[in-house]
């Protein structure tokens, strides 16, 4: 930690950080850092297939409180091809070293989908197809984190026609415990809270019914959005650039896809400075959500329930002093109003008495 100027409080304020997004009770923010400083590293395989590698390098870029150095000094990452030093027959001998060492005991992260037409030849890395090398890591792995849309669910290439066949992780592995990390990229704390609760706990936390991690992808962008004011008041940007958009009204007329999104974008937010999509003026494209990214056009509307407000509402229109609340005053306070809803349903939350796969009391 000194190393990479990371000081006491700050890993603490990591940890505080990660325990509250997982949903943990106030205090075991202490656990949490007593696993990540004693517990011996547990080994890591990333493997990459059809994908861009912005999983990687959005990882990579969340550098505050330095999330890149502190995640591969907590795993040991014996194989990721994009930043390991080794190429060529160097790095397939760390390869299967690393898993007939840890036989059983590594966890194995796939980053874009998996091309299964004409026997896979869409993909190859070391002269072997994504399927066979993917059914030969998987086979002794403790389990598997999907990171991003395409592992998780096909991503871009699987869209129809899908040429390559691309699948996602799932669709080819079926005897192993599977945790999809979503997202075009997905927010690298989402990745980094997962490890660190199996650190915690030794196990992984409880999922949705698709492989999500409940803390993270558990509610709507919708409910913490910012602009949910505007939306309640019915006051909606209608094209880019018109004075609606300008002044930071809803985006839901643009095709925005956060009431229909299951994640944490709009309280966790990007790029160590506070800000997603929605934030900066674009529409949510739904990329957690396998039914909405790369189905659904961009300016589509999905289909949701009375996206006006109704009569009982006070009126939008006027905006002389006095008679009803500034826009751009409402939209902050809708901010803090989510930040601080979001903040209150994680720390509410008790922690899981038995496996994940029980109900939450």
């Amino acid at each position: 930690m000194k190393s990479i100027a990371i000081n006491r409080r700050d890993f603490m304020k990591i940890c505080l950080q990660t325990t509250a997004l997982m949903g943990l009770p106030y205090g075991f923010h202490t656990k949490v850092a007593e696993a990540v400083e004693k517990e011996k590293k547990p080994t890591v395989v990333w493997l990459h297939y059809q994908e861009c590698t912005g999983c990687s390098e959005s990882l990579l870029r969340s550098n505050h409180p330095g999330i890149s150095e502190l995640i591969l000094d907590t795993i040991s990452l014996d194989y990721h091809e994009t930043l390991m030093i080794g190429s060529g027959h160097q790095a397939e001998e760390s390869l299967h070293h690393s898993v007939s060492e840890n036989k059983g005991n590594y966890i194995l992260v796939v980053e874009g989908a998996i091309p299964t037409k004409e026997s896979g030849i869409y993909c190859k890395v070391g002269g072997k197809t994504a399927m066979e090398s993917l059914a030969e890591i998987s086979k002794n792995a403790a389990a598997i984190i999907s990171i991003g849309t395409c592992a998780s669910y096909g991503g871009i290439q699987a869209v129809d026609p899908n040429p390559t066949g691309a699948v996602g992780v799932g669709e080819l592995v079926k005897d192993k415990p599977i945790i999809n990390v979503p997202g075009c990229p997905p927010n690298p704390y989402n990745f980094l809270s997962v490890i660190f609760y199996y650190l915690t706990f030794k196990k992984f936390p409880k999922l949705d019914e698709l492989n999500r991690p409940q803390f993270a992808y558990g509610r709507k962008i919708h409910e913490h959005c910012e602009r949910r004011p505007h939306f309640d008041a019915g006051r909606f940007a209608e094209e880019y650039g018109d004075e609606n958009h300008k002044a930071g009204y809803c985006l839901y007329k643009l095709g925005c896809k956060g009431p229909a999104t299951f994640a944490n974008c709009s309280v966790l937010r990007f790029n160590d400075v506070g800000v997603w999509p929605v934030s900066v003026g674009h529409p949510c494209i739904g990329c957690t959500e396998p039914s909405i990214l790369f189905n659904k056009p961009i300016a589509e509307k999905v289909q949701i329930h009375d996206p006006t407000p109704p009569d009982t509402y006070p009126t939008t229109e006027t905006k002389e002093r006095g008679k009803g609340a500034d826009p751009l005053t409402t939209a902050a306070v809708g901010v803090v109003a989510g930040a601080a809803l979001g903040a209150g349903a994680v720390l509410s939350k008790k922690l899981p008495k038995g496996e994940d796969s029980e109900k939450e009391d």
